[in-house]
């Protein structure tokens, strides 16, 4: 399950720029064959008062945080692929806008997850296997 907490500035993103937002990350991994429903985002808004950047206030400044849970990314060129693709999502609404922003990915153990305190199938639940023979195999 990829989660991604975006912290931003009070008036950074509209509700429509959230949905559209949370569209385009959720294709970034629905066009490689995984389920729509693994994927959570997070809108946190920070007074500017709570935000700081080189120990000074800021509303300038945008981060964040994406945790892969389920899947990790298994090559170098796949890795540079998605932070191109997830930088190409972000661009029109953090970029284009004169924000400054910062992306880190994790990835957690699969070991490590749990789902309503179950420990999923790591490897193509039945669930997963359906939703790629309707739509695409997933490559990895």
């Amino acid at each position: 399950m990829p989660l991604h907490r975006i912290y931003h500035p009070l008036s950074a993103f509209s509700t429509s720029d959230k949905q559209k937002i949370s569209e385009r990350i959720t294709a970034l991994y629905t066009d490689v064959g995984l389920p729509a429903f693994y994927v959570v985002v997070l809108f946190t808004p920070v007074e500017n008062e709570s935000f700081f950047v080189s120990g000074k206030p800021t509303d300038k400044f945008v981060r964040v945080v994406v945790q892969h849970l389920a899947r990790q990314i298994p090559s170098e060129e796949g890795k540079k692929q998605f932070s191109e693709k997830y930088e190409n999502v972000l661009a029109p609404f953090v970029k284009e806008k004169g924000y400054d922003w910062e992306v880190h990915v994790e990835e957690v153990p699969p070991d490590m997850w749990r789902e309503n305190g179950l420990i999923p199938p790591i490897k193509f639940p039945e669930i997963e296997k359906e939703w790629a023979r309707q739509n695409k195999p997933i490559p990895y």
